[in-house]
């Protein structure tokens, strides 16, 4: 086994659960904007892509050098052993950025990188001419930040938020795992009832049911490292048949998600479907103010739409006030609202407990926390 440098990657805000999630699996952490590096070998590279829910990648450190001109990047990226990474056949598409860099041109310096790859990939596999690249894929970035270069390969392949259970979404669907971000905040057991007024695509209430029944999030997709030649494949099978020990679908969850549009209660329920949650999870078309229930001690979450235009930014004050209104009847139950209005807490008639700033996509939003009097 080989120890790596690892980086999972998140968004803006939820570095914090990232980093929890990576100790969950004993690993220790460091953390950075953005970023969460920890230490691992090949069976870390496979437990992080199946069980990490808010990391948006898991990547491998290839190396980290101060640059300021296209030979020093050339000569340290040429320096570093790709054989132990790539294969002769290997498929090595390289992306890039830059900050605040004086290597400021990307294309350039995604050029350089490649030509630096393939030169010492001929040397160490004794070729001539052009490598073929027709195996499997090692997708590599240069990132390089207030001159500063990381080079890393990706091992995820599609960004770990792709769960494989989306088969249809709405307009503004909330990432799977900004989603599970939410649920993970809110410290909602699985012992408590849980609603999700404005569920859309159903994405929070399945997100939900994953860590109610303890379902790793990866268990069900492909990631790219799985088809590199040192990557043994009795580590996959072996990661994923403890967490299918490890699920615990004998858990009962009382999960609710409701919307105004039938259409996504729809889309909701064959989501659902897909997930394997359909038994589990009730859907129902009404208007979040129309919430009733004889069970205490319950957690809300919410995604509200923002509203562009003036018509309805008018009609969605009105429903977080009328939701506002609705929830005083209920005073045990907790209630978190993802919301990028900033009169939020006076259109809902209470001042949070608590908020967190988050990005959901490149909105700015602010996340609500309503905590309960517990009965």
């Amino acid at each position: 086994m080989t120890t790596f440098k690892l980086v999972a990657t998140a968004a803006m805000g939820l570095e914090a659960i990232v980093a929890e999630e990576v100790k969950a699996l004993g690993y220790e952490t460091t953390t950075e904007n953005g970023k969460v590096y920890f230490e691992g070998d090949e069976r870390a590279i496979a437990r992080a892509n199946v069980w990490l829910r808010v990391a948006d990648r898991v990547k491998i450190v290839a190396a980290q050098f101060p640059v300021r001109t296209f030979d020093e990047l050339f000569e340290r990226t040429k320096a570093i052993q790709w054989e132990k990474f790539l294969p002769v056949d290997a498929a090595f598409p390289v992306q890039g950025k830059s900050v605040k860099s004086t290597l400021f041109s990307v294309p350039d310096c995604q050029a350089i990188v490649k030509k630096a790859i393939v030169e010492r990939l001929k040397l160490a596999y004794k070729r001539i001419g052009f490598l073929d690249e027709s195996g499997a894929t090692y997708k590599i970035e240069i990132s390089i930040l207030k001159d500063v270069a990381t080079i890393t390969l990706d091992t995820s392949g599609a960004g770990l938020h792709k769960r494989g259970y989306r088969h249809g979404q709405g307009e503004a669907p909330l990432k799977e795992t900004l989603a599970a971000a939410l649920v993970k905040v809110s410290k909602w057991s699985p012992n408590r009832p849980f609603v999700d007024p404005f569920c859309g695509s159903g994405t929070i209430p399945i997100e939900a049911a994953m860590i109610g029944q303890n379902i790793a999030p990866g268990f069900n997709r492909d990631f790219h490292s799985e088809d590199w030649s040192w990557m043994p494949k009795t580590i996959w099978d072996d990661v994923r048949n403890e967490a299918e020990d490890l699920a615990d679908y004998d858990q009962k969850l009382e999960i609710i998600g409701s919307d105004i549009d039938h259409k996504m209660i729809q889309i909701a329920e064959q989501n659902a479907f897909e997930s394997g949650f359909a038994d589990i999870i009730s859907f129902k078309q009404m208007q979040a103010s129309d919430f009733s229930t004889n069970l205490t001690d319950g957690v809300m979450i919410g995604n509200p739409p923002y509203g562009e235009r003036i018509g309805e930014i008018e009609e969605i004050e009105k429903v977080i006030s009328d939701l506002g209104h609705t929830m005083e009847t209920y005073p045990s139950w907790s209630v978190y609202m993802l919301s990028s209005m900033e009169n939020f807490e006076n259109l809902y008639g209470r001042k949070a407990t608590k908020k967190r700033k988050l990005f959901n996509g490149f909105i700015r939003t602010d996340y609500y926390q309503f905590w309960g009097k517990r009965s």
